[in-house]
């Protein structure tokens, strides 16, 4: 047996910290990079098919910070962020990790001709830097996707602010989409026990930005009774986001863009659901135009009674004008993402003479995806993962998001072996009940 296997095979059978540190790491891993070489690869290119640009190769573990720890990763989720990373787009992040490298010292290693992507991941913590107090190997963990310099003032007034906040995986270099991965002890949070490997890596980076974008008072700050107008209500984000709305007394409205999802969501418990392929009546652009905007709005008013006070965004340009017409007078738009698109257009008459707001959010800070991720161990919000891949077909899994194939979250197995490990508290799991775990697996 290698010695990556060894340590592997011991992380997977819960081998206890102090086993785990005596065992020797790795020389290298398999991870799944791009490459600098390649960024001018589809220029011209009309489909940008991530499977061309997405490597699985062997590379060198990276070294470790006094801040950090290195965890053994289990599984890990593709996000949109992959996705832009293997398309180049909107600029190849061969720039982000220049920036970060110029910082020196251990940022320094971020500046390499291949990015590891993966901002979201699960696993089991193999060694900790030798100034980290509050985590040690052998800690089942997940990994929250804000970089932060807690030495940076403004990171103490909230950690999105800080003028050095990165997302990870993303803006960083040696993301969760590996064998292994180097994280800041500020980035960590307990794996919840009721959760399987791929089951908590698909929550962190989706789960925690609905967190703050609809119950944090950095964000919509929803009250109950709110209601709420939900895009994309079956993906990533908008899963969370309706469950997120339910647990808090308000009423989501979940768009979605077939009766195959509409069904989905009505198993998850929005009531209120429009396909708006009944809208666009096989024209794509209906919701970008006045007509399609009262379409909808009449849609909205037929399903609830009433206009939305939220206006949960995160879809982009095809959505985006229609979002601002939609809310109500001195209603919320809260924005995020924008996975079709970052070049919005709407009628800023609806804004200005409707008083309308529009609030810009990013991420979740460490305490807001604590909270996020109490309410996952609690059993009262539920994964949103689909499907699972291994780890050698990640590209495969970045191409059905690319070209909205799937519904939830997309995982990638990494060090485990198969998909259904990791529970440690079978009782929690039996509570909550096997089929809410796998609603959008049928």
């Amino acid at each position: 047996m290698s010695v990556s296997t060894s340590l592997a095979a011991a992380a997977i059978e819960g081998r206890g910290g102090e086993e785990l540190r005596e065992l020797p790491l790795p020389d290298r891993m398999r991870a799944v990079t791009v490459h600098a070489e390649d960024a001018e690869m589809f220029r011209g290119v009309e489909d940008k098919d991530v499977r061309k640009s997405l490597h699985v190769e062997q590379v060198p573990l990276p070294e470790l910070a006094p801040d950090e720890v290195m965890v053994a990763v289990m599984a890990s989720a593709i996000n949109f962020n992959t996705v832009w990373s293997a398309m180049f787009e909107p600029l190849p992040t061969f720039r982000f990790l220049e920036l970060l490298g110029r910082g020196g010292g251990w940022e320094a290693r971020h500046d390499l001709p291949y990015h590891i992507l993966g901002s979201d991941a699960s696993g089991v913590i193999v060694r900790t830097g030798s100034a980290v107090r509050r985590w040690k190997a052998g800690d089942h963990v997940v990994v929250a996707t804000a970089h932060v310099d807690e030495q940076e003032p403004a990171t103490h007034h909230d950690g999105m602010l800080g003028e050095e906040q990165r997302a990870w995986g993303f803006e960083t270099n040696f993301g969760g989409l590996a064998e292994y991965t180097v994280v800041r002890a500020s980035q960590l949070l307990p794996k919840p026990p009721l959760l399987t490997w791929e089951e908590a890596a698909a929550n962190p980076l989706c789960a925690g930005t609905a967190y703050r974008m609809l119950v944090s008072d950095r964000g919509a700050r929803m009250k109950q009774g709110d209601t709420v107008l939900i895009w994309g209500a079956t993906g990533g984000l908008g899963a969370y986001a309706v469950q997120m709305v339910r647990n808090g007394g308000g009423i989501p409205v979940g768009v979605v863009s077939s009766p195959e999802k509409a069904d989905v969501l009505r198993e998850l418990g929005c009531e209120a659901v429009i396909d708006r392929s009944e809208i666009e009546q096989g024209d794509r652009t209906m919701l970008q135009r006045p007509e399609g905007w009262k379409k909808m709005g009449k849609a909205i008013r037929a399903a609830v009674g009433e206009d939305p006070h939220i206006v949960f965004e995160h879809v982009g340009k095809a959505t985006f004008g229609a979002s601002v017409f939609l809310a109500r007078r001195g209603g919320t738009v809260v924005t995020c993402g924008s996975s079709t698109g970052y070049q919005h257009q709407y009628d800023n008459r609806y804004l200005w003479m409707k008083l309308k707001n529009i609030i810009g959010s990013h991420g979740a800070n460490l305490s807001e995806q604590w909270e996020t991720n109490r309410l996952f161990a609690m059993g009262r919000l539920l994964p949103a993962l689909s499907t699972t891949y291994p780890l050698d077909e990640a590209a495969e899994a970045a191409r059905s998001v690319q070209r909205n194939q799937h519904i939830g979250k997309v995982g990638v197995l990494g060090l485990a072996p198969e998909p259904g490990l990791g529970v440690t508290d079978p009782e929690a799991r039996a509570r909550v009940g096997e089929d809410r775990f796998r609603l959008f697996r049928g």
